[in-house]
């Protein structure tokens, strides 16, 4: 009996093992049914979108977006700026890309490869030809004229650091000897950033990059165009209703993102083995009133109306010249509203006349920070940019705010080296030049090499054959650009136009005299296509067909179309 209950106990034993065993059995043939269900959902139309992609590709559907493409200069290889790279950044119609430039895919020794990255400003807008790239070329030709320089200028007008990082990616593979990044301006009016009217504003960094990635496919090039209204690229005026305060929450996603990205784009410029220089930004503070105020938040409206009254009697008082008294009723209204952007530029611009130069030039900074039309890189732009370069051993930063500042009357950055808001003029560009050719010159001797042993500024401006004729051409593009808003907003406009009138002038030299300004620096550069282009502009109200042969000349890369400034291609 005893032997009977044993066997029945070990055989309620072994049929409850066997129930675990099936129940086990059971959950794993659950769990891996669902598996198999949850790794095909996914991976079906995974699998469905790669063989999409892959079918839109081979019946060239869409554009590749790689930052360069084959192509040959005079018959020899080359890679040539692809001009669908900017699509994933720019509304179809509103695409904008810098100066061509194509990469000789030859590097012969004793070629030294430099690339700039940038915005406008260091594309060198208004007129790439006198870009602090050129300066910087002509410094370095004259220094070691046994070594040939590709000084490649890719900056671009409204970019900003999210389309900096792939461009930087791209020209890594291109055997550079020194990346030049000088950037910050755009990062709020640029694409993804708060105060864009060119993308959506996310300000995730990991969706902003995941939107980018899926742009640049040929599925989301179509996704894209689907149902997208096409647009044309207005200048300035489109960001009138983009105002970001300072005191915005999304500035701070503005600052990380601008960090990140920076960060990033040094680490690709670096694993390419090249000399690495990051530049803080320099921007008119003296002459360049702020585009657009906000008062702050919570301002009541009796408060408002103090401030008004105010900053109205003080106005009058600064009119009169009664600089002192008038500080008092503007500091008066700063207590009540110190966000103002504009009141911070009188009380700077006060104390300027004060002969208070450093209180003058704090409140002009304040007053770009608070802009809440953010066209200018701020205090902590420029702050992260000393921070990143510092961050990384080998880095070395020009510090052009700092540098340009110390060139400026009593400290303060005005109109003679920046024409408007951000756009160097020659000079401002000589300069930045010069402090760039110093690491370079340096690194290339092997031993430092001084500031002073660069071409001077007249020597340099021969050599770009940057005339007379050039100055009052420029000047009078930006006296069109003045003319229209966000400038003809700002305190002190009448003044900036006047300004630029007087350098609009008519040149006091001969047509003959430029000409042979022209020629002498073709014969000291004559494969210089951006001075053959220049030189066939100059040409063009003179003799049409000297001038088409010039800008043929000034041909990047063999097929790309070249045209004449009344819109004529050059066959």
């Amino acid at each position: 009996m005893y032997e009977l209950d044993v066997e029945n106990e070990q055989g309620k034993a072994a049929d409850a093992k066997a129930a675990v065993v099936a129940n086990a059995a059971s959950e794993h043939r659950g769990w891996r049914w669902w598996f198999l269900r949850t790794g095909s959902a996914i991976a079906i139309p995974i699998l469905l979108l790669v063989v999409v992609e892959i079918c839109l590709r081979v019946f060239n559907v869409g554009y590749p977006t790689d930052l360069t493409q084959p192509c040959t200069i005079h018959g020899q290889p080359a890679a040539c700026y692809n001009l669908f790279f900017p699509a994933p950044f720019f509304p179809p119609g509103m695409i904008k890309t810098p100066e061509a430039y194509a990469i000789p895919a030859d590097k012969p020794a004793g070629t030294f490869r430099i690339f700039v990255l940038g915005e406008s400003a260091a594309m060198g807008d208004p007129d790439p030809a006198y870009a602090f790239s050129r300066y910087l070329e002509m410094m370095l030709r004259q220094q070691f004229p046994q070594m040939k320089f590709e000084v490649i200028n890719t900056g671009s007008v409204a970019i900003n650091s999210h389309v900096l990082l792939p461009i930087a990616k791209g020209l890594a593979e291109q055997r550079p000897d020194v990346f030049i990044i000088y950037s910050g301006n755009n990062e709020v009016v640029g694409p993804y950033g708060p105060g864009t009217a060119l993308t959506s504003s996310a300000m995730s960094l990991p969706v902003i990059r995941a939107n980018i990635f899926l742009r640049s496919t040929r599925i989301g090039q179509l996704l894209t165009q689907v149902g997208a209204r096409k647009r044309e690229w207005g200048g300035m005026e489109m960001f009138l209703d983009k105002q970001v305060p300072a005191s915005s929450r999304l500035m701070k996603y503005t600052y990380a993102n601008f960090e990140a990205n920076l960060r990033d784009t040094v680490v690709a410029a670096r694993k390419s083995g090249a000399q690495v220089i990051v530049s803080t930004v320099a921007t008119n503070l003296r002459d360049c009133a702020p585009f657009a105020s906000q008062h702050r938040a919570d301002l009541s409206q009796d408060d408002l109306r103090k401030w008004t009254a105010l900053v109205q009697q003080a106005s009058e008082l600064e009119d009169a010249r009664s600089y002192d008294q008038a500080m008092k009723f503007y500091v008066a209204a700063l207590a009540i509203d110190d966000q103002y952007a504009e009141l911070e530029f009188r009380i700077a611009r006060c104390l300027w006349k004060m002969g208070n130069y450093p209180e003058a030039d704090r409140h002009f900074e304040r007053a770009r920070d608070l802009d809440t039309l953010r066209f200018r890189a701020d205090s902590r732009i420029n702050e992260i940019n000393r921070a990143v370069a510092s961050s990384f051993p080998g880095i070395h930063l020009v510090d052009a705010a700092a540098i340009l500042s110390q060139q400026s009357p009593n400290g303060i950055v005005g109109s003679d080296l920046v024409y408007e808001h951000v756009h160097l003029t020659p000079l401002g560009n000589y300069l930045l030049a010069r402090a760039m050719f110093q690491p370079i010159a340096s690194h290339i001797a092997g031993h430092p090499v001084a500031q002073s042993d660069a071409l001077s500024e007249a020597e340099c401006d021969r050599l770009l054959a940057f005339t007379s004729y050039d100055h009052s051409r420029i000047a009078n593009e930006m006296l069109q650009r003045l003319q229209r808003p966000p400038f003809t907003n700002q305190l002190n406009h009448s003044e900036q136009m006047f300004r630029m009138m007087v350098d609009a002038q008519p040149p006091a030299e001969s047509p003959d005299q430029t000409e042979a300004e022209y020629r002498w620096a073709l014969s000291q550069s004559p494969n210089d296509r951006i001075l053959h282009y220049t030189h066939g502009l100059f040409l063009f109200n003179f003799d049409r067909q000297a001038a088409v042969d010039e800008l043929r000349l000034s041909q990047p890369w063999d097929g790309f179309p070249v045209f004449t400034p009344d819109g004529t291609q050059i066959q």
